[in-house]
């Protein structure tokens, strides 16, 4: 790419960083104190606070529902599912561990996989009100815009009812349904809210008015409207589950993705994002690199214990041409996650620098899926094995948590060094 081609992506990737909140989904701070804990605490002092009793309590269910909650205030799902799957352990009738991993796979991006954990969520007694939020986005993520604004409606009394008026309004805005859409922001610009300026913005890129969503981007963020004009001119092409993906979750399909929009919505995520040969297609390669990187991995996280139970994989499986191909379903270790590869390996390079004689003759896998790419070692031969390791990485201040591959699901080894 050339640099000053490069310096362009540079600017919107910063500009884009700081409309987080609504790219990637995550509540604003102040709504997140809602979301997480009593009034004034922050996502980063709630995840604290229970990780302190969890110190003392390792099976405390609050605590481990908390921590789950805060991380995903945090964007960080990888850690929310190693908190609810433990929760699940210590009380599998509950629906609060079941909810809040359908939570976590959707802000993953993985809308099918969510709605089976909503699924069991609601067999095990959870209300609309109490999962419409993260079910509404699930439901958004494949197409299906009515269930998903039922959804959002019905939490809208609840304790993440800003969000769910945010995603409202942009689901709203991806059926076409401008006026209502931005009525639906209006209790949240009169009071000045930050993240429903950053939506009313999308609302009306959503919905066509270019000029408009510039001026009102500038009005939240003076000066970014010609940063932000490329994506906006670019959204009312996308499918409307290509939509829901870009505006919640910064995930931005390529250009050769946008020209198949007048194709039916796929069964299952959006599609992995690649990055095409001309220059706008560097850019949304770029950025949405740098989004999957910011949104999933980065959220500083103290120290959290390993979890003790393997956490449910997501539900569905790709077949594709495989390096190594498994033929029965065996235990791995996640060390990261992205919207797809390409980061994978420097990544594990990063990770292996923290301690060189703990990942000493260990190799990096990848497991990929729709839309998802996971970093693995192992495998192991039963849990025991692959949490006295996890324990080991916690050490060195390295996150993991158990998966477990699909019968004949693709893993690629990564090369030795």
């Amino acid at each position: 790419m050339a640099k000053g081609r490069f310096d362009r992506v540079g600017v919107a990737v910063v500009i884009l960083a700081a409309i987080g909140a609504v790219l990637a989904g995550v509540p604003a701070q102040a709504d997140a104190q809602v979301y997480v804990g009593g009034a004034g605490e922050s996502p980063s002092d709630a995840l604290a606070r229970n990780m302190k009793e969890l110190g003392s309590s390792p099976k405390n269910f609050d605590a481990l529902i908390g921590a789950g909650k805060a991380s995903l205030a945090l964007g960080d799902s990888q850690a929310a599912a190693g908190f609810f799957g433990r929760a699940e352990e210590v009380w599998p009738a509950s629906p609060l561990p079941q909810a809040g991993m359908g939570a976590a796979l959707a802000l993953e991006g993985n809308g099918n996989g969510a709605l089976q954990y909503f699924a069991r969520a609601t067999q095990r007694g959870a209300t609309q009100s109490m999962i419409g939020a993260d079910r509404g986005l699930a439901y958004d993520l494949i197409g299906q815009h009515a269930e998903a604004q039922a959804d959002y409606r019905a939490a809208l009394s609840a304790s993440d009812g800003d969000e769910a008026r945010r995603r409202l309004s942009l689901s709203l805005a991806i059926t076409g349904k401008k006026a209502e859409a931005l009525s639906m922001l209006s209790p949240l610009m009169a009071r000045g809210d930050a993240a429903g300026a950053r939506t009313r913005a999308f609302v009306l890129a959503l919905t066509g008015d270019v000029n408009g969503a510039k001026g009102a981007i500038d009005a939240a963020m003076p000066g970014s409207s010609s940063n932000m004009a490329y994506f906006f001119r670019k959204l009312p092409g996308l499918r409307s589950d290509q939509k829901a993906a870009a505006v919640n979750l910064g995930i931005f399909p390529s250009d050769n993705e946008v020209a198949s929009a007048s194709l039916p919505p796929a069964a299952t995520n959006p599609a992995t994002p690649t990055q095409s040969d001309d220059a706008d297609g560097d850019r949304i390669g770029s950025i949405e690199r740098w989004l999957s990187q910011a949104t999933q991995g980065t959220a500083t996280v103290p120290n959290p214990p390993a979890p003790a139970a393997p956490v449910p994989q997501q539900l569905a499986s790709v077949s594709r041409p495989a390096t190594t191909a498994t033929a029965t379903r065996k235990l791995w270790l996640q060390l990261a996650s992205g919207a797809n590869s390409t980061g994978l390996p420097d990544q594990f390079d990063r990770i292996k620098s923290r301690n060189r004689d703990l990942f000493e003759g260990i190799t990096g896998y990848i497991a990929e899926e729709p839309g998802r790419a996971r970093l693995l070692i192992g495998p192991f031969r039963n849990s025991e094995e692959a949490n006295i390791f996890a324990e080991d990485l916690a050490s060195v201040r390295v996150d993991a948590f158990t998966w477990t591959n699909q019968p004949g699901q693709a893993i690629r080894k990564l090369p030795s060094e």
